[in-house]
């Protein structure tokens, strides 16, 4: 007997705006453009897609190529999706290791 699968869908479990934080945030600590993209993905997907792309200013089908984990969005189009996801980025220094 053959196992049968569902498909996994992560938007589903990043619906709150800590959670999204928290996946964001883990994906600017990796350095991982991919990871960086995919997690806007998912957080886009969670708010809906359609939507996010209309707000971002690009379409519905571009986003999702630009947000995959092999996407990789020119920044305009990461500044428009953080503006319409409600988020502000943010720079932090890297803290020198003490001598």
């Amino acid at each position: 007997m053959a196992t049968e699968t569902i498909p996994f869908d992560a938007s589903e479990f990043f619906a709150d705006a800590e959670a999204q934080a928290a996946l964001l945030t883990d994906a600017f600590e990796s350095g991982d453009a991919g990871h960086i993209a995919n997690a806007l993905g998912i957080i886009a997907k969670a708010k809906g897609m359609t939507s996010v792309a209309r707000e971002a200013g690009v379409t519905r089908e571009a986003l999702y190529k630009a947000l995959s984990e092999r996407g990789d969005p020119k920044f305009s189009t990461v500044l428009g999706v953080a503006r319409a996801l409600g988020l502000k980025l943010t720079v932090t220094p890297v803290s020198e290791p003490a001598e």
